[in-house]
């Protein structure tokens, strides 16, 4: 099954000039992918036990912008944390809207930097959105749950009607991004919001030493206008900063915005599944203020340290990336490149994940033959592959196809809920008797649940004698 483009996709386009609603000249789509690890990251390090002694936790909102009554009004005013054990804890499951962004200085006066004479990253907090994600820490439930908003997404942003929800930040802040959010979900309630720059995610991923993930291919890309040179070489390795920052400005892939979502939410895993360098301990209060200087957030940091102290307890099994369900635009249909939102799957999704509405179709037994596989194979043997499509077969799933490879050898086979149905991955898992269920968009847009078979299939072959 081939890749799915979208021959649409128009990255430099930029949203229509509305004179009643434009604050300034609306800046370049940037290239910055971004990614909605820096809310978990700096709470990490907030909540080490050590970094405590250092860090008052105060109830005073980290906000760099200032919002209006109604602005403020959007969000919940209500309590979500208290101390205990003189240590935080989350009260009640929470809603947190992560918005990442990169500003170029042409983005601001419309021209590059005058002493460097290229467009440089700016310190701030005014665009286009690059990365929108909704992160719902359940405390009740012991679940995190991350939903991925494709940028291209088409809804209702107020003051400019039907369009790309990334606008929602330059035309309103956080305010309007959180009101756009909450109606392409039907109305899911948002507590608080996270606004990230580039320079944090930088900082952040340098504070920790730098991250080990595996670059799928050779990522190599020039952009003379921003002196932005990436060089990243396929395999797993550990990047820095700066080349985590490479690996998410990367947008020469087949899935356009998709592919970028999905690079983000590995990324992410990758995030969850390292632990913090205990050196960094003595250091913490430094790498809080330089991250902070790139953060704009109504949490304070007694709420921040809640919230990690919850997510570094949460098991990774626990951890649920999901993507806003949908389709590329024809481009008969649309002038620019939209990801058109699935209203149906999307009240599963939230009445599942985010407890929000009624689930008015639920798999409590995953029927065989609805259900779409996808197989990556990771063990480069093709007779084994061949085997494991035929025992699914066999188990009375009929639409399974073969996917491109998984570029990482794996040891333990993955079955990866695509749209958020861990009841249909369980039930494969349970029908095969091995490997781990993970709820991930990670794998084919064209699947229920995609397969990514590691090392411990060629171990049950060997035992079973085939």
């Amino acid at each position: 099954m081939p890749a799915q483009t979208n021959p649409n996709q128009d990255p430099t386009k930029q949203p229509a000039t509305n004179p009643s609603t434009r604050k300034s000249a609306p800046p370049h789509r940037g290239r910055w992918l971004g990614f909605g690890f820096g809310l978990a990251g700096v709470a990490m390090l907030s909540a080490t036990a050590g970094a405590l002694l250092a860090v008052s936790l105060s109830t005073t909102p980290l906000q760099q912008q200032k919002l209006t009554p109604e602005e403020a009004a959007v969000f919940s005013q209500g309590d979500m944390a208290k101390l205990s054990m003189k240590m935080p804890e989350l009260t009640r499951p929470v809603n947190i809207l992560v918005l990442g962004l990169k500003v170029l200085s042409s983005d601001l006066d419309g021209h590059p930097d005058k002493e460097q004479g290229y467009d440089v990253w700016q310190n701030s907090f005014k665009g286009l959105t690059d990365t929108m994600l909704l992160v719902r820490f359940d405390p009740q439930n012991q679940k995190l749950s991350v939903l991925s908003i494709p940028r291209d997404t088409r809804t209702y942003v107020e003051g400019r009607g039907e369009v790309k929800i990334n606008e929602a930040n330059y035309y309103g802040g956080p305010a309007s991004s959180a009101k756009s959010v909450s109606g392409l979900l039907g109305g899911v309630g948002i507590d608080r919001y996270v606004t990230l720059n580039i320079q944090g995610i930088k900082s952040l991923v340098d504070a920790l030493g730098g991250l080990t993930i595996n670059v799928p291919k050779d990522m190599k890309y020039t952009d003379e206008s921003q002196h932005l040179y990436i060089d990243l070489k396929a395999g797993k390795q550990k990047l820095n900063g700066e080349q985590i920052v490479h690996y998410l400005l990367y947008r020469h892939d087949n899935l356009g915005d998709i592919g970028r979502v999905q690079r983000q939410q590995l990324l992410m895993r990758a995030f969850v599944e390292q632990e913090v360098n205990v050196g960094l301990l003595s250091r913490l209060p430094k790498i809080l203020s330089v991250i902070q200087s790139h953060i704009d957030t109504n949490l304070s940091v007694e709420e921040l340290v809640a919230l990690a102290g919850f997510a570094t307890k949460t098991d990774r099994s626990s951890v649920q990336m999901l993507m806003v369900p949908g389709k590329f635009s024809d481009a008969k249909d649309y002038k620019a490149s939209y990801w058109l939102p699935d209203q149906n799957a999307i009240e599963t999704l939230v009445a599942e994940h985010f407890d929000f509405g009624q689930n008015t179709w639920k798999i409590e037994n995953a029927d065989a033959t609805f259900l779409k596989v996808a197989i990556q194979d990771s063990t480069g043997d093709e007779a084994a592959v061949e085997d494991f499509v035929n025992t699914l077969t066999r188990a009375g799933y009929r639409n399974v196809q073969v996917y491109k490879d998984w570029p990482e050898p794996l040891d333990v086979t993955t079955f990866v809920a695509q749209d958020g149905d861990i009841k249909g991955a369980e039930a494969i898992r349970e029908s095969v008797g091995f490997g781990d269920v993970l709820v991930e968009s990670t794998g084919s847009l064209q699947s229920d649940v995609t397969i990514r078979l590691g090392k411990d299939w060629l171990s049950k072959k060997s035992q079973s004698g085939r």
